[in-house]
């Protein structure tokens, strides 16, 4: 951020803690120019949607219906253009859409029936041709194999000692996940790294899925 002027980041998550060590942290960076482009707010994507400033319901209505009528004539929605996103700060409605969204280990802890909802909300606030960011844990990650038998609470769906769940992918799921929200596939492969903990000399495998998807035009 302290390199491009620009940018605006919209952080959100649904610990208050975790979001007071990130105002913290952008507190001591010493950057005047980033804390007002630093927004941060509480969130819990497993069971709402996201807020009206973001994407307000008649801006949401209109991507639905673009995704429907997408072939039509251009010069039906000639005079009123909700791809650009100064067209919609000047009608106050909203902030105009993001260009990226990430999801960074996070749909791993939404129950597995919420996941289609929670991309369906991000497909939403983005842009048309905006980006979305996947990387999430991997079928048979290291954390997957050290779940106890009881602390499986559905396929592939595990219950963490702190009450969060964690389910673990592969391709194919991602796949139909995002791909039936109506993204574009772009990347979409496993990511296995060797670590070794330096103090006790362990080797830790880990296996991760990453993938980058696209809003169509």
């Amino acid at each position: 951020m302290s390199g491009r002027d620009n940018i605006i980041i919209y952080a959100c998550d649904c610990s208050n803690e975790a979001l007071e060590r990130a105002n913290k942290m952008i507190e001591v960076s010493n950057v005047g120019s980033v804390a007002h482009r630093f927004h941060l707010f509480h969130y819990d994507f497993s069971t709402s949607g996201f807020p009206k400033w973001l994407a307000c319901d008649s801006c949401k209505g209109h991507f639905l219906q673009k995704q429907h009528d997408q072939f039509s004539d251009a010069e039906e929605n000639k005079d009123i253009s909700l791809n650009n996103s100064s067209s919609l700060r000047e009608r106050n409605c909203c902030t105009g859409g993001v260009d990226f969204v990430t999801l960074i280990f996070t749909l791993s802890a939404a129950p597995l029936h919420r996941m289609p909802a929670v991309i369906r909300e991000c497909f939403f606030v983005l842009k048309p041709g905006g980006l979305l960011l996947f990387r999430d844990y991997g079928l048979y990650d290291m954390t997957m194999l050290r779940f106890e038998p009881d602390k499986r609470v559905g396929f592939r769906e595990y219950m963490r000692s702190d009450g969060t769940r964690s389910y673990f992918f592969c391709t194919d799921t991602v796949r139909d996940l995002f791909t039936g929200s109506s993204f574009n596939e772009l990347e979409l492969e496993y990511c296995c790294v060797k670590s070794i903990n330096r103090r006790t000399g362990k080797s830790m495998h880990r296996v991760w899925v990453h993938g980058k998807f696209q809003k169509p035009f």
